[in-house]
């Protein structure tokens, strides 16, 4: 039966009864959504009017049950049955997020899933019905990937421990059914916790225009056109890397660096809570809808760009987006390509079955919805190589490419510089985190009509000495100093959080945010600034990326265990002026100062003409 808003009530007024307009439409809806989970998050245009339909009928369902609750429970509805229409909203709204990058829907997924929290929909007869226990966890899991997106800690927090408690209870109850996923899940999500700490937290990642540059404060850049960031392509891939679900901790850092904080609300509100209670959700059954919706809309501020996340995809299906989203570039837009993944020097996999245990049990459950697995069958089929013949763009070796999944395949898994090489037609800012990273410098004069603009991290990264890993838990070195650069700072020199107080931690960031924002005037005054980032300089978020890469670089080159050591220095190509680069007496000042703060000088090297300015 086709039904719409408008006729609903026409329609109850006549022979068919409420119940069976009910479940009428519940069977519309369950259509649609079975669906809509098919589809992938890129190509975005092309599914636009779907989605819209789909949001449509669930907004008509969910309004019609409130309306006849009463009837409804009468004839036998059940609150499960409420809470599944209510997580299915959520669901709708964070795939939406993830296809738009929009901010509206990632709280409006929040508001639904914090409504099941606090209103236990599912709670009635949770411990008789093995399916019904199932549903509770399942939502815990998606509630935790929106709170740990949305950054509401104490809510990560507090959903953590009753996912342990329901699980504890389930294996009591239901003693015959195996939750090994469950405890994968659990386990992944207890790591990432360990790993992403507060004090890598303890300012937002996303662009503050309360720490940040204004937006109307920018120098003017003389470059023949401004280019805006438009999109971006993050996929990350390290063997037993730190994730939850499909979302490991480089990609969910570059995620939120690429967003924008909502007017700085996240860093007032950390500041006056500081006492830790963190911040403010609602637990009173209203879940607190329009303090979400205060913070996380801010009309003044321009569209976050729209970000694909992909976690361990096919070469071809990587291609394949790419593909697309450069297909759908706005004209005076860049696209950001990401890539986290090991080279030739990382440590192969020792078993297929260990390779198949790191995307297992625990992704399949929260996958659900949360992160499309884009299928590798896709209809665009382009190839893994450009045929180029740069024998420094494919010599076959290991060293020159990147593994985004699992070795021993034949290269099946490897990202080559030239496979990227057909989508030079388009601006794009590379960026690549990885022991492999310098072979994409080969890039450079093989462009296809738009010149590369590369961040490229050094070949060795330099172990944490905070942190005993060989592959540091806390994610890649140089991702952490683009997205938390005084965080990243402080642990190279062998501090903790609990080490650093916060007067001189803002000290430190003051000296820090002023410095960098001095490259950025001193970049654009330069006569001879490439203008492939004269081109970019206008854009605040490339913009504090590659202000953050000089620090990063700066203080790589200064410190004693990498100074004058090319493996540990990250590169960029173009090159960059000589008045940010590490010898430029601004840098070396900078990076004195903060050692200063934080009680550090004797760990770098600085020239003889570099002192503390006089007080």
């Amino acid at each position: 039966m086709s039904l719409n808003q408008t006729n609903i009530s026409n329609i109850t007024n006549s022979s068919i009864s409420v119940i069976e307009l009910y479940w009428n439409l519940v069977a519309k809806a369950d259509k649609k959504f079975s669906k809509i989970r098919d589809l992938p998050y890129y190509q975005r245009t092309r599914y636009d009017t779907y989605f819209y339909k789909v949001f449509k009928v669930y907004t008509q369902l969910w309004k019609f049950q409130q309306e006849n609750r009463q009837k409804l429970v009468e004839a036998g509805l059940k609150r499960w049955e409420i809470g599944e229409i209510a997580s299915r909203i959520g669901q709708l709204y964070f795939g939406q997020y993830m296809r738009t990058s929009e901010a509206s829907y990632l709280s409006e997924s929040y508001i639904f899933y914090e409504a099941i929290l606090t209103r236990e929909y599912f709670k009635e007869g949770l411990y008789q019905d093995i399916n019904l226990a199932s549903k509770q966890m399942r939502f815990l899991a998606r509630f935790l990937t929106v709170c740990l997106v949305l950054n509401r800690r104490e809510v990560v927090y507090q959903l953590v421990n009753q996912l342990k408690m329901l699980l504890d209870e389930c294996k009591r109850t239901f003693q015959e059914t195996d939750f090994k996923e469950w405890k994968l899940v659990i386990q992944e999500i207890v790591k990432f916790l360990k790993a992403d700490t507060a004090f890598m937290n303890i300012t937002p990642l996303r662009y503050s225009v309360v720490l940040d540059l204004q937006p109307n404060s920018l120098p003017h850049v003389d470059a023949p056109r401004k280019l805006k960031l438009r999109d971006a392509l993050l996929c990350s891939y390290h063997p037993n890397e730190v994730k939850f679900s499909e979302l490991t901790l480089d990609t969910f850092r570059m995620l939120q660096c690429l967003e924008w904080e909502p007017s700085g609300l996240f860093y007032q509100t950390n500041t006056d809570t500081s006492s830790g209670n963190g911040t403010n959700a609602s637990q009173n059954g209203t879940p607190g809808s329009n303090r979400v919706n205060q913070d996380i809309m801010d009309p003044t501020l321009a569209p976050n760009p729209r970000k694909a996340v992909l976690y361990r995809p096919s070469v071809t299906h990587f291609l394949a987006v790419l593909g697309t989203v450069c297909e759908e570039l706005a004209p005076d837009g860049i696209l950001l390509i990401y890539l986290s993944a090991s080279g030739s020097s990382a440590h192969t996999l020792s078993s297929p079955s260990r390779a198949v245990h790191s995307i297992g049990y625990s992704d399949n459950i929260v996958r659900g919805f949360q992160f499309h697995s884009i299928n590798s069958e896709s209809t665009f089929a382009y190839p893994t190589s450009s045929g180029c013949d740069n024998e420094d763009l494919h010599s076959g070796q290991s060293a020159d490419c990147l593994h985004i999944g699992a070795r021993g395949n034949g290269g099946m898994n490897c990202i080559y510089p030239c496979d990227l090489l057909p989508f030079t037609r388009r601006p794009l800012f590379l960026i690549i985190d990885s022991d492999s990273s310098k072979a994409f410098k080969a890039i450079s004069g093989t462009e296809k009509g738009e010149r590369v603009a590369m961040l490229l991290s050094p070949a060795t990264s330099l172990p944490i000495p905070a942190i005993d890993s060989t592959r540091q838990p806390s994610g890649s070195s140089v991702t952490s100093f683009l997205t938390a650069p005084l965080q990243s700072f402080i642990l190279l020199l062998g501090f903790t959080g609990s080490d650093i107080e916060m007067d001189m931690y803002n000290k430190a960031e003051k000296l820090l945010y002023s410095s960098l924002n001095q490259w950025g005037l001193s970049l654009a005054a330069s006569d001879n600034l490439d203008p492939v980032w004269a081109q970019i300089l206008s854009d605040l978020f490339l913009r504090r990326l590659l202000l953050r890469f000089v620090f990063c670089r700066a203080v790589l080159s200064l410190y004693v265990p990498s100074s004058s050591k090319i493996e540990f220095i990250p590169e960029c190509v173009p090159c960059l002026p000589d008045v940010v680069s590490p010898t430029s007496a601004t840098c070396q000042a900078s990076v004195l100062q903060l050692a200063d703060i934080i009680g550090a000088r004797d760990k770098f090297i600085f020239s003889q003409e570099t002192k503390l300015p006089e007080d």
